[in-house]
């Protein structure tokens, strides 16, 4: 059975940095690209980044300079190392691969 475990949320002021991790089991550790998406109240879920199985990288416009996906294939995590946080980055952050999603972990940038 598949199961993503996202860790590492919570409030942070702007400015401020926050680690994402994503606790994958039941899965091939380095067979699928990993993702982190998030969703804001009232808007669509999006894709903020992502890793493939040979460790490129992707981001979303909005977070690029600021954010970067990683992973650990011997422990089967991935992470999110987000910098310089803005207010409009509050969301539930979601790890996904293979279509499995995680539960989520709420994100609140405010001061």
């Amino acid at each position: 059975q598949v199961q993503l475990v996202e860790s590492g949320g919570g409030l942070v002021q702007p400015g401020g940095s926050l680690r994402l991790s994503c606790a994958a089991s039941g899965t091939i550790a380095s067979g699928y690209h990993k993702a982190w998406y998030r969703q804001a109240p009232e808007k669509q879920r999006e894709l903020v980044a992502i890793i493939t199985r040979t460790g490129n990288t992707n981001y979303a416009d909005s977070v690029k300079g600021r954010f970067t996906i990683s992973r650990d294939n011997a422990k089967n995590m991935v992470y999110l190392q987000m910098n310089s946080l803005k207010p409009e980055d509050t969301a539930v952050y979601y790890c996904s691969e293979n279509n499995y999603w995680g539960q989520g972990t709420q994100v609140t940038v405010s001061s």
